[in-house]
C-alpha cells in the first residue's frame, strides 16, 4: 500500500491511546511548521470545497435598563468538522467556535456560565478591561455540576493553586466601559488552558459604540468574524492533542515536544476546514483573530489586488487606530486580532483569492479562498481619521520593570519562567498603583506572545528604536515577543484594582507556568 507523506507520518506519530505525537520542535524552532502535528487517516476535505460559515450570534435572555442577562452552557457535543465525521468537542452552547456576543459600550453583559463538562473550567474575556472577580483568574473554577473529586490543581514545580471556587455555575460580569473592538472568550483553567481551548472552548465578543458607528465602514453581512486555529485529527476524527493525562483530571501537561507549543495541520476558520467565502465587488471588513494555540501566521492575499495594498488596517486588539495603514501582510501571535478593510471590488468578478499564511508549509500554508461575485453600488469608504487615540508618554513612567521569560528543565520535565520563577498564585511580580503609567520590558531567547489582562498597553520599544512595527499601533493587549529582543511596552493601570495575571499566550508556554500575577493598588 502506498501511503501519502501526512499519512505516513501521522501513523508514525501514533500513541496507543491513540493521540498524536509531535515530531520536532515548534515555538522554539525558527520558524513555525515544524513542530506540527499530522492527522491520521481521517480523510481530510479538498481546500475550499466547503462554506464559510459565521459562528451564532447569542441572544440575552433577557434584559433591563442599564443589564443584558446571558446563559451559557459548557457542556460535551458532537459536531461535524470534517465531512461525515462527528468530533467530540467541549462546546459553549453546543457550537465550534462559541456564540458570538455583540454587545454596547456601556452596556453591561452579565453572563451566566453553567459547567456541565467533565472538569473544571474558568472563562476570561480577553482584551476585556473586568473586574478582578470576573476576569478569569486560573484558579477560580467553575467545578462540573456533576461534583469534583481531583486533587487541587497543581502547577509543574508542585506547588499548590489556591482561588476562589464556584459549585456549578458562576456569573461574569462584564461593564463594557470600552471603546469598540474585537475581543475574544476563551478558557482560561489552571494548567489546562491549551488542551481545553483545542477542544473548543473559545468565541468572539464584539464591543460596539458610537464613534465607530459614525464611520462608513463596511457593516452587516460585510462585517465578517474570521477566527483562524490549526487542529489535529486523530484517525477516528477526534481532536488529536497530546495530553500526560487525557481525562484532564489530574497531571497537567503534554508528551513529547509539544511543550514547545502545539500546531495542527488543518487550518480552520470559525470551525471549518479551509472554507470558502462567496464576497460581491465591494469592501469588506475582516475581524481576524489568531486562535491558535501557539502558531504564528503571516497572512497575505493571492493575487493581489492590481493597484493599492491587499489590507487597509483600522484597528488592532484594543480598536480603531488614529489614522488607517495600508498593509500588504499581517503578522499574527496567538491571541492578536486585527481588523482590516479589503476591498474586492478591485478585482474582477469570479477572480478567486487565497488567504495564505507565508509562515507555513503544505497544508498550512492556505486559510481560506474568496470568490469575488459581481460588483454592487458601494456606499462604503474608509476615512482618513478613524479615531483619537491617546498616545502614552514615556515621560510620565514612574518606573520600568523588567522581565525575563525562559525555560527550565526540572525533575524530567519542562517549566517555563518569568523572572527565575513560576507561577504562583501568592506571588506577585508588580504592585501598581491606579492611574500610574509604568514601562515593562520583556526579553527572551525565543518566540513568546506577551499578554496583559485588564489594561491595554502601547508598544514603545523594539531594542533600542522607538521605531516600531505596523502591527504594533494603536492599543494593545497582545504583542510579539522576538529572539534576542527586549519588547517595551507603556501601560497605564487605570481600570480597576485586584490581582491580574500577565503570561505568555502560547498556551502550552502558559500551562508549563510562564505566567505571573501583578496587583493594582
Amino acid at each position: 500500500m502506498t501511503l501519502s507523506r501526512r499519512r505516513f507520518i501521522g501513523a508514525v506519530g501514533a500513541t496507543s491511546t491513540g493521540l498524536l505525537l509531535p515530531l520536532a520542535t515548534g515555538c522554539d524552532s525558527g520558524g513555525n511548521g515544524d513542530g506540527v502535528v499530522h492527522s491520521g487517516d481521517v480523510p481530510l476535505p479538498a481546500r475550499f470545497s466547503l462554506a464559510f460559515k459565521r459562528p451564532p450570534v447569542i441572544a440575552p435572555t433577557s434584559s433591563d435598563g442599564t443589564t443584558d442577562y446571558f446563559d451559557v452552557r459548557a457542556h460535551t457535543a458532537r459536531v461535524q468538522i470534517l465531512p461525515g465525521v462527528q468530533t467530540e468537542i467541549f462546546s459553549y452552547n453546543g457550537t465550534f467556535p462559541g456564540p458570538t456576543f455583540s454587545v454596547r459600550k456601556g452596556r453591561t453583559a452579565v453572563v451566566r456560565t453553567r459547567n456541565d463538562l467533565p472538569v473544571p473550567i474558568v472563562t476570561h474575556l480577553h482584551g476585556g478591561k473586568t473586574p478582578a472577580d470576573s476576569d478569569g483568574y486560573p484558579t477560580d473554577l467553575i467545578l462540573p455540576t456533576s461534583g469534583w473529586t481531583a486533587p487541587a490543581h497543581q502547577h509543574h514545580s508542585g506547588t499548590a493553586m489556591e482561588g476562589e471556587t464556584a459549585e456549578g455555575s458562576r456569573s461574569y460580569t462584564y461593564p463594557n466601559a470600552q471603546r469598540a473592538a474585537t475581543l475574544w472568550y476563551h478558557d482560561h483553567r489552571m494548567d489546562f488552558t491549551g488542551p481545553q481551548v483545542w477542544r473548543g472552548l473559545a468565541g468572539f465578543y464584539l464591543v460596539h459604540d458610537d464613534e465607530e458607528d459614525a464611520l462608513p465602514l463596511p457593516r452587516a453581512d460585510r462585517d465578517v468574524p474570521v477566527m483562524i486555529m490549526d487542529r489535529a485529527f486523530a484517525s477516528d476524527g477526534s481532536l488529536a492533542y497530546p495530553s500526560i493525562d487525557p481525562t484532564l483530571k489530574t497531571t497537567p501537561g503534554v508528551t513529547g515536544a509539544a511543550h514547545n507549543g502545539m500546531e495542527g495541520d488543518v487550518i480552520l476558520v470559525n470551525g471549518v476546514p479551509w472554507p470558502r467565502l462567496e464576497v460581491k465587488g465591494a469592501r469588506y471588513r475582516l475581524r481576524l483573530l489568531n486562535a491558535s494555540n501557539a502558531r504564528r501566521y503571516r497572512v497575505r492575499l493571492n493575487p493581489e489586488p492590481s493597484t493599492g495594498e491587499p489590507f487597509t488596517l483600522i484597528g488592532s486588539d484594543g480598536g480603531l487606530l488614529a489614522r488607517p495603514q495600508e498593509m500588504d501582510s499581517l503578522y499574527m501571535v496567538p491571541g492578536e486580532r486585527f481588523d482590516v478593510i479589503v476591498d474586492f471590488g478591485k478585482y474582477a468578478p469570479g477572480t478567486k483569492i487565497v488567504m495564505e499564511n507565508s509562515l507555513g508549509d503544505g497544508s498550512t500554508a492556505e486559510i481560506m479562498q474568496f470568490v469575488v461575485g459581481e460588483k454592487i453600488t458601494d456606499s462604503t469608504s474608509v476615512p482618513s481619521t478613524l479615531s483619537t487615540v491617546e498616545r502614552l508618554d514615556p515621560a510620565r513612567a514612574v518606573r520600568t520593570r523588567s522581565f525575563t521569560l525562559a525555560r527550565n528543565q526540572e525533575n524530567g520535565h519542562y517549566v517555563y519562567k518569568i523572572n527565575g520563577y513560576p507561577f504562583s498564585s501568592d506571588r506577585s511580580w508588580a504592585d501598581v498603583r491606579r492611574g500610574e503609567i509604568e514601562i515593562w520590558e520583556f526579553s527572551s531567547t525565543t518566540h513568546h506572545p506577551i499578554h496583559l489582562h485588564l489594561s491595554p498597553f502601547q508598544v514603545y520599544k523594539r531594542g533600542g528604536s522607538t521605531t516600531i512595527r505596523p502591527e504594533d499601533v494603536g492599543w494593545k493587549d497582545t504583542a510579539r515577543l522576538m529572539p534576542n529582543e527586549r519588547l517595551s511596552v507603556l501601560v497605564r493601570f487605570d481600570d480597576y484594582t485586584g490581582k491580574f495575571v500577565f503570561h505568555c499566550h502560547n498556551l502550552e508556554h502558559e500551562d508549563m507556568a510562564m505566567m505571573a500575577n501583578f496587583r493594582v493598588l
